[in-house]
């Protein structure tokens, strides 16, 4: 569901326990899509209560004829959904975390420009204790950027969960408030409002745009993005 408030879209997709099939991937997609159309300035992306994102719907994958085929599918839609995110060059975008994130879902929540957590949750930003996946949705290009590459390294191969103060600290979020939701929706809002009312709006638009474009000639999303497909094609 969506909603707006002034110069700010509030996108929520509560999907049961954080996973995204590659139907409601698509799903969400379009709706993001959408949401990037309308005149607003700021597109908050609010997930659910419980949980925002846990990344590909393992139940789904394994229900289906073809495990591998349904994984290939699923990581493509949710790495089409990140890309669409990322490269979102209309608006400032925020993911704000009310509930826990996992794997391809804290990722997800890196292509926002901003991202915020309620104090209680907790981000599990590692993919290998599912069989050792390697992982996609441009962790390897989100993670280094927000913590640098020594700190992704660790954090990918400690496989330990994260509380938003920690996550914070590291630099994986930008501000948390808590614990009760009214706090942490009281962040949101007055965040995005300075946001969508600030001077600097067009500039701070205008130097995201430049920051994408000079890390596109330095390397390519899709060439993340293929490497990354690679080692999880092996997986699958």
């Amino acid at each position: 569901r969506y909603q707006e408030s002034g110069a700010v879209g509030y996108l929520h997709f509560d999907f049961y326990n954080g996973a995204l099939s590659t139907a409601q991937c698509e799903r969400l997609r379009t709706a993001y899509l959408q949401a990037r159309r309308r005149p607003t300035r700021i597109i908050v992306l609010m997930g659910g209560p419980d949980f925002w994102c846990n990344g590909m719907h393992l139940h789904c994958i394994e229900a289906a004829d073809s495990a591998a085929d349904a994984s290939w599918a699923n990581i493509n839609a949710i790495d089409d959904l990140a890309r669409d995110i990322l490269t979102t060059d209309t608006h400032l975008t925020i993911a704000a975390l009310q509930g826990n994130a996992a794997a391809g879902g804290v990722f997800l929540a890196l292509a926002a420009d901003s991202v915020l957590a309620r104090s209680g949750v907790v981000l599990n930003p590692h993919y290998r204790s599912m069989g050792n996946l390697y992982g996609s949705e441009y962790w390897t290009y989100l993670l280094p950027r927000r913590v640098g590459a020594e700190q992704a390294r660790a954090i990918m191969t400690r496989r330990l969960p994260l509380g938003a103060p920690e996550a914070y600290a590291l630099g994986l979020i930008d501000e948390h408030a808590g614990p009760d939701e009214v706090r942490f929706r009281a962040l949101v809002d007055a965040y995005a409002a300075r946001l969508a009312q600030s001077d600097r709006f067009t500039q701070a638009l205008a130097e995201k745009c430049a920051r994408r474009a000079r890390d596109e000639h330095e390397r390519a999303l899709a060439h993340y993005r293929a490497e990354e497909l690679e080692r999880m094609r092996m997986n699958f």
